[in-house]
């Protein structure tokens, strides 16, 4: 039975991050995070829902807004799909933040604040090299100094995550593994390093939720699981699709290697062989190998949501020791 909530739901991932009785948890992983850079000591959350400037305007509802006590600002956001315009999405959030910071009058200098854009993504985003984590700045494309410090997205993409908990190496690592095992945990280990653990134990267990707040997360829960059978079915869509286009693909690769044999091999008896024996070797070939990436592209989303390997193992038919390597 599971012990700790799942961290990935709207209920869960703002019960951890979003409170402002449980602010240190917050600002703790935002140190962990800017270690180095700077250390938070303080932060006050701020309205989540940006008006538009007019009624035609679309409005911006971030997870979670904060500032700190040098009046710089987090958006931090939960994503667990893939969107268009994702990327698009957290430049125009950060950008409606910048603007907000403009006051009336010509007194006013442009003093800035910085605004931190962090998105923990569980999928990998398109188009940017697979590592968990992606830092963006303003900065000169040939010298890479930094142009300006008031912008700066990071890109968390949990499934590229893959240490175990005795591989975590600092408090950034330690918040990684217990956010994204943390709905299959038993405890929460690292309790012994750093105290906030222990209070985020306490936080996230299911049987300190209260009545009114165990049929919100139920019902968030309803919603996440939802999604997940809906993208599941999507990409058992994929799957079929990529037969087809790996058998079509195949005849074709087929024909052209039976007319290259049968060239080889003689004009007429050549050419029939030739594409027989390739017609049937692309075919296996392509077959194989579309059902054999899908099934591994499967087994691989359903391992980030929390299945276990044997229900992985009989829903797409890969052997337990490949799904351990994924």
């Amino acid at each position: 039975m599971t012990k700790f909530i799942n961290p990935f739901t709207d209920v869960g991932f703002k019960r951890i991050f979003g409170q402002e009785i449980n602010k240190d948890l917050l600002i703790d992983f935002l140190n962990s995070l800017l270690v180095g850079e700077r250390h938070i000591h303080d932060i006050q959350f701020l309205d989540k829902e940006i008006l538009g400037e007019s009624v035609a305007d679309r409005n911006c509802i971030y997870d979670i807004y904060c500032t700190d006590e040098n009046g710089e600002q987090f958006i931090v956001e939960m994503q667990n799909r893939r969107q268009a315009f994702f990327r698009e999405r957290a430049v125009y959030y950060l950008a409606r933040a910048i603007s907000r910071q403009g006051e009336r009058g010509i007194a006013w200098q442009f003093n800035l604040k910085a605004v931190y854009g962090i998105f923990f993504m569980n999928f990998r985003l398109e188009d940017i090299k697979p590592k968990l984590r992606t830092d963006i700045c303003l900065e000169d494309r040939d010298t890479h100094e930094l142009f300006s410090d008031k912008m700066r997205f990071i890109f968390l993409q949990l499934p590229l995550f893959d240490k175990e908990e005795n591989e975590c190496e600092n408090d950034f690592e330690r918040w990684i593994y217990v956010l994204k095992n943390m709905d299959t945990l038993q405890r929460l280990p690292f309790k012994a390093r750093n105290a906030v653990f222990q209070k985020l134990e306490e936080i996230v267990d299911i049987a300190s939720l209260s009545k009114e707040d165990r049929i919100k997360y139920d019902e968030s829960i309803r919603v996440y699981r939802d999604n997940l059978v809906t993208e599941l079915y999507a990409v058992q869509q994929g799957l079929q699709q990529g037969i087809k286009e790996g058998i079509q693909q195949g005849i074709q690769q087929g024909i052209q290697q039976g007319i290259k044999e049968g060239i080889k091999e003689g004009i007429q008896q050549g050419l029939q062989q030739g594409i027989q024996q390739g017609l049937q070797q692309g075919l296996q070939q392509g077959l194989q190998q579309g059902i054999q990436q899908e099934k591994t592209d499967v087994a691989r989303r359903m391992k980030t949501k929390g299945y276990a390997d044997a229900d992985i193992a009989d829903m797409t038919g890969l052997p337990l020791e490949t799904i351990a390597t994924l």
